[in-house]
């Protein structure tokens, strides 16, 4: 199967690792393309939607799928799907939601509304993405005024890295709250995967 046919995901930068595992695991790796935008979108969910359409028009007509939940567009992206029949997205409203599953998060967020959440992904790059993006670096005197409203930082796990584990811990020091580890693993983004794209890694070894 050629590159230029292969089905496409347009997925999140803080999914790499997560993504490739789930590839991995489903037998996709070869018979997949992924494209990543930029992880510190995070920060700019406005521009989520634009960068999106670019990677999608030049497509050429082949399968997509948009490895985002709605990730803090507002609606911007659904809008954009609806627009476009046949691309679907990763449900739910965020990672957080779909990395520990709809019920597990709602549970928790009804428990403590005024919840911090992180990934992997956010863990590792709290620093860069969380304190400098914010501009806490800078002035640290508004960490106080950003996060008054903020009792807990949770730490959804997709591995077992304890590394990741004190990276969390470190961040909810940092930013003066308390801190709980729940691990969740990759199977919520396992699942979000369309099942059609996944009948690729069958067709894909018929003609190897």
């Amino acid at each position: 199967m050629s590159s230029n046919s292969r089905p496409l995901i347009v997925a999140c930068g803080a999914l790499v690792s997560e993504l490739r595992a789930v590839l991995e695991r489903n037998g996709l790796t070869e018979a997949i393309e992924v494209k990543y935008l930029p992880a510190n979108l995070h920060n700019r969910p406005e521009g989520i939607v634009p960068a999106l359409d670019e990677v999608v028009q030049s497509a050429s007509g082949r399968p997509v799928f948009v490895g985002y939940a709605d990730c803090g567009t507002g609606g911007a992206l659904d809008r954009y799907l609806e627009a476009h029949p046949g691309i679907s997205r990763i449900p739910g409203a965020h990672c957080y939601e779909f990395f520990a599953g709809s019920e597990r998060f709602a549970a928790d967020h009804a428990a403590e509304p005024g919840t911090f959440y992180l990934t992997d992904f956010l863990a590792k790059h709290f620093d860069a993405l969380v304190w400098s993006g914010l501009g806490l670096d800078r002035h640290p005197e508004l960490r106080d005024t950003y996060f008054s409203h903020y009792r807990t930082v949770v730490l959804y796990t997709q591995t077992t890295d304890p590394g990741v584990v004190e990276a969390g811990r470190r961040a909810a020091e940092k930013l003066g709250l308390d801190f709980r580890h729940e691990h969740v693993g990759i199977d919520g983004l396992e699942a979000a995967i369309p099942v059609s794209f996944r009948s690729h890694s069958t067709t894909k070894r018929e003609e190897n």
